[in-house]
């Protein structure tokens, strides 16, 4: 099919299953293939990265990091795009910001911090049972604790923490559900496929967390989600849904110590920073990444909108507590 898209990523991956809910949601033609074998490191020489997921374009473009390929698909898909024009899209955006660049470590702590999760996504990527020594040996297993320790999950205190924010999170949605399609209301944004692909890829495809107490997040993610025909609004900007109140909040309270901590460590050419997260010192290796998907969304309100528009914005964000983060 000479229009098709390819994704190139892998099941497990959350950004992969991101980008792969998104691509269903723009009804736009693709196939999934796992990148692996002799084609990675031609994958990985055109895209410059070896991170997954990379898109490859009808006209044979590799690009890679969702957030980007996202803002690429609205303009090729404007009847469906996933991230509104004007304030209500930076709403998103912020939203999307944290679920991506915060809320994703509790995924990683699912997978690798639990003997069970770990000995069942090591299992499946060798196609056969594995003795649990053999699973914390196997070297995405050895990256994964890695991961936990750069992203503040290592300590029993901040296990814990990291997973009642995320029973709280699937709360909220489990709540919102019962009165709109999607998140932020009843046409889907790049929130609901960022959600997705963490239900997809972890913890709705892993052995833990067990997800008997969400029952819609369940329905909504195996195939309510999906049937989306390409009609509904969203909540208005700036009240927005109750599950964006409750990210906003956990974006003030838990995300903003975080972000500035590492844009500050990155400035001053530190390997790693503190910053205060659930009443305790929490050591994070600094990031390049959390830094330049922050200025996404600050170049985003920059240059997408006009001076009302960016006048609206910033008075939100003061609201919100959140302007420190994300005010040009």
């Amino acid at each position: 099919m000479p229009d098709e898209y390819v994704l190139h990523g892998a099941p497990i991956s959350l950004f992969t299953r991101k980008l792969e809910a998104a691509l269903r949601f723009y009804g736009a033609p693709f196939r999934m293939e796992t990148k692996a074998g002799p084609q990675a490191a031609g994958i990985e020489s055109r895209s410059g990265t070896h991170q997954v997921p990379v898109l490859e374009t009808p006209e044979n473009w590799m690009i890679a990091d969702t957030t980007p390929l996202i803002a690429l698909l609205d303009a090729r898909f404007p009847a469906r795009r996933l991230v509104p024009e004007g304030p209500l899209g930076v709403l998103v955006h912020v939203v999307e910001e944290v679920l991506d660049e915060w809320v994703a470590r509790v995924m990683v702590h699912y997978r690798w911090h639990y003997d069970e999760n770990t000995r069942h996504v090591v299992g499946n990527i060798l196609g056969r049972s594995v003795p649990l020594e053999e699973a914390r040996a196997f070297p995405v297993a050895q990256w994964g604790l890695r991961a936990c320790r750069a992203t503040g999950t290592d300590a029993k205190a901040q296990r814990t923490a990291a997973e009642r924010e995320y029973a709280a999170l699937l709360s909220a949605l489990e709540a919102q559900l019962g009165g709109t399609r999607f998140a932020l209301g009843d046409r889907p944004t790049a929130v609901d496929a960022i959600l997705l692909g963490g239900l997809r890829a972890h913890v709705n495809n892993d052995p833990l967390p067990q997800l008997d107490r969400w029952p819609r997040c369940v329905a909504w993610d195996e195939k309510e989600a999906d049937r989306w025909d390409g009609s509904g609004d969203l909540a208005p900007f700036p009240a927005s849904t109750p599950f964006a109140d409750h990210v906003l909040a956990l974006a003030r309270d838990a995300y903003l110590p975080f972000v500035l901590g590492n844009a500050q460590a990155l400035a001053d050419g530190e390997r790693s920073f503190v910053a205060d997260t659930y009443g305790e010192p929490v050591s994070y290796l600094a990031r390049p990444y959390p830094e330049r998907s922050r200025q996404m969304v600050v170049e985003h309100i920059r240059d997408r909108l006009d001076d009302a528009g960016r006048a609206a914005v910033g008075a939100w964000l003061e609201k919100r507590g959140l302007a420190q983060a994300f005010m040009p």
